[in-house]
Order: structure tokens, then C-alpha cells, then sequence
């Protein structure tokens, strides 16, 4: 229905990813690629979905990803996100990019808020960032790895999309559109340009020392950048690829999945975004892997055709498609899903169409 609720240009640039879109028919494909195997006799009648994570009790493994400028949408934004998130038990994972001042989406309601941060060209704007999500309340940061430069998809821009005037973050003061500026005529827009400005070793350090609530790390794909984020003391990572929104051509987050877990241990906190659309995918990360998932384009969508209530409605959707799951796979519990058994599709290579 979103479609209905979202200008032509506006939904291309939503829906769409980076270059020729590669990597999110890629993420689909990954789900489409498992089947469920139902299991039978098995006592299902206590099951639920809670989890324990970073030390907080949750109800359910679905978090909100942070999406920026939702009042493309919707006039009131990350408001009426906010509100479905508290509605539905979920935590609300903030955009540094949001079009509503972070404090504003505390006092909306009192549920569970983590803040997800991009590092600053100058390391005191970040501290000023980190400080303010830490006096609003927000229980972790979110630190965003894989989003330094971003190509546009090829539809949006033929779709003639372009971020209205009226719309920006209020968190920080965002440059304009355009690559940074290079010091030297010689220089590359991309390498002394955008590339310059990602976040180093010694500033992820700093920020864990610095920050007083857990600090995660956004945009892993490789298990030795996981192993390597886990030695500089980041307290869980999110396996993801930005929604295709980075390098058109990476791989589905789900297929690399697996090996990060392997190579992080069973212990630390993992989650993954990026093609999920259904309970049954939320059920097929936690099998091969993940301890929760976030949801990105789907909220967008849910709050473009009915604001809080369509964000809240999606999330129990997804929950009892959950719940569905389980109880066909004989899981009583999230611990479980990781024996259930999944089987490899035969048209695992076919794109997927969803």
C-alpha cells in the first residue's frame, strides 16, 4: 500500500539501493534461498520470544533501524515511529539523520531508545553528539561503519528524486549533497574526499572509552573486521550491508552471517538488517546466527499508510509470523531456533521479487 501513500520519486529512492540495485535483490534471494523443515511432537505450549541483550530484558528480536528523514513519509516522522515502537514492545533504534531533535523522541514515550551515531569530521562534535544521546536516555549507540560514501541507485535518479529543501537532520549540522571538499587540486573526491573523513581504529577506541552506555558497530560483512571490532571493545555488532544502500554488489548480509557468527563465538551479541520481509526471514537470521534483527524499509513503508498505528501494526505482524515459525519448527524458545532446520532452496540464485 505504500506506493499509494509515497510520491513516485520519493518511493524509488526508498526502495531503491545503490548503483543497479545488485545487492537488494541480493538480500532477498539470500531468504528465499532456505525453507523451514516443520517439526513434529514437539511442546510448544510455553514458547515465547524474549531475549536477553546487552543487558536489558526485550520481548521479542525486533528492533527499529535507524532511518533517516522519515518526515519524507510522513508530517510527523520519527514521532509516530516512535510511538508504534513503544506500542509494539520494540526499541527504536534513532537516526543521527533524523528530521526530529533526538530529546523530542524521548519524551514522546518512555520506551526503549538506542542512538545511532555517525564519527564527525572533528572528534569534539562527536563527543557533543555521544554526550546529548546519553542525557536524553538513550541505552546504547549504534555507530554506522559502511555508510562514509554513498552512491545513489539509478532508479531514484531516474525517478528525479531529490531531498526536499525543508527536510533535514536537526542532530547535527549536515553538509550539503556533494563529495567533502579535497585540500589539493590533485586530490580524489573519494579518497581524500569522503574517505578521509571515516572513522579510524584510534576513534572507535576512543568512543567505547569515552561513551558510558555499550557501543555497537553498523556495517559488518567480513568475520575479520567482526573479530577486529570485537578486540577494540565494541559491545556487539549488526551484521548488515545498509540495505543495499552502500556498495552496489556486496553480499547479502544473511550469507555472510553465519561465518561472522562462527568467528565471534557464541557469546557476543550479533544482529543483522538488510532484506528482511516477513516473520519467517526474522526466524531464518536467528537460525543461522543473529541474536536480534533490525527493521528498515518496512517501518518506512508501515508509517507512509497509517503513521504509529501502521509501524506498531507491521511489528505484530511480524511477531506472530515469528511465533508462526517457531511453532511449526518446534522452537520454544529464540535459544532454540539455532538447531532448527533449514534446507537450502534449489532457485537459491533466482532474484527475488517482494
Amino acid at each position: 500500500m505504500a506506493r499509494h501513500f509515497i510520491a513516485a520519486p520519493s518511493y524509488a529512492f526508498i526502495a531503491g539501493g545503490s548503483g543497479r540495485d545488485r545487492t537488494v535483490a541480493a538480500n532477498l534471494a539470500a531468504f528465499d534461498a532456505y525453507a523451514v523443515t516443520p517439526r513434529l511432537l514437539r511442546d510448544v505450549g510455553q514458547g515465547n520470544t524474549r531475549l536477553r541483550l546487552l543487558d536489558e530484558d526485550l520481548p521479542h528480536p525486533l528492533l527499529l533501524a535507524p532511518v533517516s528523514q522519515q518526515r519524507l513519509v510522513h508530517p510527523q516522522g520519527e514521532r509516530e515511529t516512535a510511538r508504534g515502537a513503544d506500542a509494539a514492545d520494540a526499541c527504536m533504534v534513532v537516526s543521527t539523520h533524523a528530521s526530529t531533535d533526538l530529546y523530542e523522541l524521548v519524551r514522546e514515550a518512555d520506551g526503549r531508545r538506542w542512538f545511532q551515531m555517525y564519527c564527525q569530521p572533528q572528534q569534539a562534535a562527536t563527543e557533543t553528539l555521544l554526550q546529548r544521546a546519553e542525557a536524553a536516555g538513550y541505552s546504547a549507540i549504534v555507530v554506522t561503519l559502511d555508510a562514509a560514501l554513498q552512491a545513489p541507485s539509478l532508479q531514484a535518479l531516474r525517478a528525479g528524486f531529490r531531498m526536499p529543501a525543508n527536510l533535514r537532520g536537526v542532530n547535527v549540522d549536515v553538509p550539503g549533497e556533494g563529495l567533502a571538499p579535497v585540500s589539493t587540486s590533485a586530490g580524489s573526491r573519494i579518497f581524500q574526499g569522503y574517505m578521509h573523513q571515516a572513522p579510524s581504529p584510534e576513534d572507535l577506541a576512543w568512543l567505547v572509552e569515552t561513551a558510558s552506555v555499550p557501543v555497537l558497530a553498523k556495517g559488518v560483512l567480513h568475520p575479520d573486521d567482526a573479530v577486529a571490532l570485537r578486540r577494540l571493545g565494541m559491545a556487539g555488532i549488526v551484521v548488515s550491508n545498509h540495505g543495499g544502500r552502500s556498495l552496489d554488489g556486496a553480499p547479502a548480509s544473511l550469507t555472510v552471517l553465519p561465518a561472522i557468527r562462527s568467528a565471534v563465538g557464541d557469546d557476543y551479541p550479533v544482529l543483522v538488517d538488510s532484506g528482511i520481509r516477513s516473520g519467517a526471514d526474522v526466524f531464518t537470521a536467528l537460525a543461522l546466527g543473529a541474536n536480534a534483527v533490525l527493521i528498515g524499509r518496512l517501518q518506512v513503508y508501515a508509517l507512509s499508510v497509517a503513521g504509529a498505528l501502521g509501524v506498531a501494526h507491521m511489528l505484530r505482524l511480524l511477531r506472530e509470523e515469528l511465533e508462526l515459525c517457531m511453532a511449526f519448527a518446534g522452537c520454544a524458545s529464540l535459544a532454540e531456533t539455532r538447531a532448527a532446520a533449514l534446507q537450502r532452496q534449489p532457485w537459491d540464485r533466482l532474484p527475488a521479487k517482494r
